[in-house]
């Protein structure tokens, strides 16, 4: 990053990137068919994208030096600290207390304490937390479709198309909203070769990747085992090489008929029930 990087340039390049960012997949989203554009879901996801923008658009020409806008840190001139009994280190310990470290400056860098965010960070907080739930929505709004007009093959080949773009912008949109808003960290290093594994991953994506393979074997088995008195383990491997780490998850569902292969990574497609409209839910 800059060297010069400060909460005014993050300020400047996110009130300038994220409206165009937004402004594209709008464009997009306004592309659809009629048909997928009127079911409630949809319209529900593109009222959230309007509503963004016009919070966001509310800072273009906000002044960055306001300090209702991004908040200021304070530098307080703290007191000298207390004389220590010899034999104690000068810097504290970090024994399950996150707190005692805090306050204490790098070298060279002036001790400062942060105010509450300011009106840009809230509303980036959010315009992020009113799309947590653009995923399953998109999805409930592609149910709506086909339960309302069936399959058509060349509409079908664009919404493919548009989902793949669209999930790819919602994912860019998190990353760099995450990237310029507060994020709890642990203060205490992982120092014990007894500790599990890390990787530097994003938590969410991880977890959505998981959830969804761990709920395709479960049902496979279930449904291929129905009638025996066990059901078989569904077996895990986590390797970590030198680069990175794979996690490969294995089951007793029988397995995928090779000529639905091709079908295996389209919206349009699955081998669940469709769930039943308006049970409140998002489906699974």
């Amino acid at each position: 990053g800059s060297s010069n990087a400060c909460e005014k340039t993050s300020f400047a390049f996110l009130r300038q990137e994220l409206p165009v960012r937004l402004s594209n997949i709008m464009k997009e989203i306004n592309l659809l068919p009629d048909r997928v554009l009127r079911t409630p879901s949809v319209q529900l996801v593109q009222s959230w994208y309007v509503q963004s923008l016009l919070d966001i658009m509310e800072f273009h020409d906000r002044d960055p030096e306001d300090q209702t806008t991004l908040g200021q840190l304070r530098h307080p001139k703290l007191p000298p600290p207390p004389e220590l009994h010899p034999g104690f280190s000068q810097r504290p310990q970090l024994l399950g207390n996150p707190g005692l470290d805090r306050g204490r400056a790098r070298p060279g860098c002036p001790q400062r304490r942060p105010c509450p965010p300011g009106r840009f960070t809230n509303a980036l907080v959010t315009i992020r937390n009113r799309h947590n739930d653009v995923v399953p929505t998109m999805a409930q709004g592609v149910i709506e479709y086909k339960e309302a007009y069936g399959d058509d093959p060349v509409s079908n080949q664009n919404i493919q198309y548009f989902l793949d773009r669209f999930y790819l912008s919602r994912i860019s949109i998190r990353m760099l909203i995450n990237q310029h808003t507060p994020t709890p960290f642990s203060p205490t290093p992982a120092s014990h070769s007894e500790q599990p594994v890390s990787i530097v991953y994003v938590p969410s994506h991880l977890y959505h990747m998981l959830f969804e393979l761990f709920k395709n074997a479960m049902r496979a088995t279930v449904e291929s085992h129905e009638n025996s008195p066990r059901l078989p383990a569904i077996r895990v491997m986590v390797a970590l090489g030198q680069e990175d780490l794979s996690i490969r998850m294995s089951d007793r569902g029988m397995g995928v008929p090779l000529r639905k292969i091709e079908r295996l990574f389209s919206y349009m497609y699955s081998t669940a029930p469709t769930p039943q409209l308006g049970s409140g839910g998002a489906p699974l």
